[in-house]
């Protein structure tokens, strides 16, 4: 290399261009292109050996200024000429002259090792990589890091953002512990290490029968499922004798956080403030149990009606569409979720397969590449390495990056949203009807949904299928009777505006039917309204139906009600892997 330095070194002061130095820097330019850097070398007497075009892409500079033979002083004092430089060397002290801000430069240039990273920019930073060869000539490397820069920026925001949250709950005079799904305690707070004289790593990672006696994690746990499975708030009152001997009332909160499949449990504990005297939430709750005893009693209070209606980003309106031949790629090692996702997306007519591994990702995206195959979308689960993450970027590809269990369960909601999203913003239509395939086995049905809308009826699909319920639609007042007559449902779901009967009639007609003998039980019956009218909510109740919900529906609505109404707890079926 070192040889053909001097053949252009040598070259540097004529007006012609040797064949073997245009070779050169067009070797010079793949190189750069293919590390997505820009290269600047010089000789030992400050004379631009080889610049590469890329330098144009970082400094706004006449294309003349990377001709072989240009002195680096006057390339520098071009790019101070630019203002980019300069603009963000501001600190506290002040700006530099053009004089010293090129002696700067220049001293930096003959040291033989020296980096530094510049801000260019509201979001832009740039990297200098300077080496002074033994032989004197100089080699500077620039390349564009700001999204590097902008990842750092956003892991130090979250870690403060973590610390900023533990500092809190460290601060909260009561107890709180935080409890995932499975509920193992994932956070506790110094208070609650405090009453418990234990330390956070003797608790994180375990469970309360790891804690606490059979009895009281029994207690515990019993509760904690019922609020994570419900959404219903638990208060409950007990009575504690502390370390010291003394006993005192205490009332324990439970609430649930998070989304489906991401749901957690948050639960603090405080002195009852007036000593005998109950909660206001016992007036509102939905049960209350009492133990034996009276040590303890604890409620159920229900979400207020706003909650229940929130809506999950996962289950927002979906447009109908004919999603077969569109190309899926699933990344992930979670056998269990593999072969759940495999099952979904065959099922909606997509092409799909997995690999279990970024080596694997890699390797596949550079087949399907070669083969002129376009992948629509990557999933990817979050346990694998951030390196899937930017092969899928690199690639050009789409990604949903989502955990193991929304890999196995709401896969539809996800895929769904991220198409329609798309067809939206690319002002596409939706004009292919999607059709609802409902399976032959009917056998013990537990939902019948009356429901005429398209959409709604894809909505209602999808979530009873993720929440694993055997389940049926019917388009019609007329058909809702029929299908409850032939299959029995254990609840139904009634749109109270259907085709032939509204909904009003076919639960009147079901109800009579009951009446005649035609069932040995009552059938709850569910109203799905679209506006809270006190209108229909009244005709809803003299029709004969039990309760009512809002559209949208959700899977936590659905999921409360059914907990409240399916006859057969034990009955359901899960479809989860």
């Amino acid at each position: 290399m070192s040889a053909g330095f001097d053949k252009a070194d040598t070259a540097s002061g004529i007006d012609g261009t040797p064949a073997e130095a245009d070779l050169q820097t067009a070797l010079f330019d793949v190189v750069c292109d293919s590390l997505s850097a820009a290269f600047i070398i010089y000789d030992k007497n400050d004379h631009l050996i080889f610049a590469s075009r890329q330098i144009l892409e970082f400094f706004p500079l006449p294309a003349e200024m990377l001709k072989p033979g240009t002195r680096l002083r006057d390339f520098l004092g071009a790019v101070y000429d630019t203002g980019v430089r300069q603009q963000y060397d501001v600190r506290q002290g002040g700006s530099l002259s053009r004089e010293d801000w090129l002696s700067q430069r220049i001293a930096s240039h003959w040291r033989e090792r020296f980096e530094s990273v510049e801000r260019h920019g509201a979001d832009s930073w740039v990297r200098f990589v300077k080496r002074r060869l033994p032989g004197g000539y100089g080699v500077t490397i620039v390349s564009d890091i700001s999204e590097d820069k902008k990842r750092e920026e956003q892991w130090r925001s979250d870690l403060e953002r973590v610390q900023l949250t533990e500092d809190i709950l460290d601060n909260l005079p009561f107890p709180l512990f935080v409890k995932d799904r499975n509920l193992t305690y994932v956070a506790v707070n110094l208070a609650f290490c405090e009453k418990y004289q234990t330390t956070a790593d003797e608790v994180l990672g375990r469970k309360s029968g790891d804690l606490f006696s059979p009895e009281i994690a029994k207690r515990f746990e019993e509760s904690d499922r019922h609020v994570l499975e419900t959404g219903e708030m638990s208060i409950s009152r007990q009575r504690q004798i502390s370390r010291d001997g003394i006993e005192r009332d205490i009332v324990s909160r439970k609430h649930r956080i998070g989304k489906p499949g991401r749901y957690f449990l948050v639960s603090t504990t405080q002195d009852l403030p007036r000593d005998g005297a109950d909660l206001e939430e016992f007036d509102r709750a939905s049960a209350i149990t009492t133990s034996a005893n009276q040590s303890y009693r604890r409620a159920y209070v229900p979400l207020q009606s706003a909650v229940e209606r929130r809506e999950p980003a996962a289950m927002e309106a979906i447009v109908p569409e004919n999603f077969s031949g569109r190309k899926i790629l699933v990344v992930t090692a979670d056998l269990a979720a593999e072969t759940a996702a495999l099952r979904t997306l065959s099922k909606y007519g997509f092409e799909s397969c997995t690999v279990r591994g970024e080596d694997e990702e890699e390797q596949f995206l550079e087949i399907a590449t070669s083969s002129g195959i376009s992948l629509d979308l990557l999933i990817i689960d979050n346990q694998m390495g951030m390196r899937c993450l930017e092969l899928a970027e690199q690639y050009g590809i789409p990604s949903l990056v989502m955990d193991g269990f929304q890999i196995a369960n709401e896969l539809t909601f996800q895929i769904a949203r991220h198409f329609n999203r798309n067809s939206r913003n690319n002002g596409a239509g939706a004009d292919v009807d999607w059709e609802i395939s409902i399976s032959d086995d009917t056998v013990g049905l537990q939902v019948l949904v009356a429901e005429d809308n398209d959409i709604n009826q894809i909505v209602f699909s999808q979530i009873l299928e993720g929440l694993g319920y055997r389940h049926m639609i019917a388009a019609t007042g007329d058909e809702v009777v029929r299908l409850w007559a032939e299959h029995r449902p254990q609840v139904v779901l009634m749109d109270i505006s259907l085709p032939g009967f509204n909904g009003f009639e076919a639960a009147r007609l079901i109800r009579q039917m009951e009446e005649a003998g035609a069932a040995a039980a009552r059938t709850p019956i569910i109203g799905v309204l679209t506006q809270a009218f006190e209108r229909d909510r009244a005709e809803c109740a003299k029709s004969g139906m039990d309760d009512v919900i809002m559209k949208p529906v959700s899977p936590d609505m659905l999921e409360t009600i059914f907990q409240k109404y399916l006859v057969e707890e034990g009955a359901r079926v899960r479809t989860r892997a």
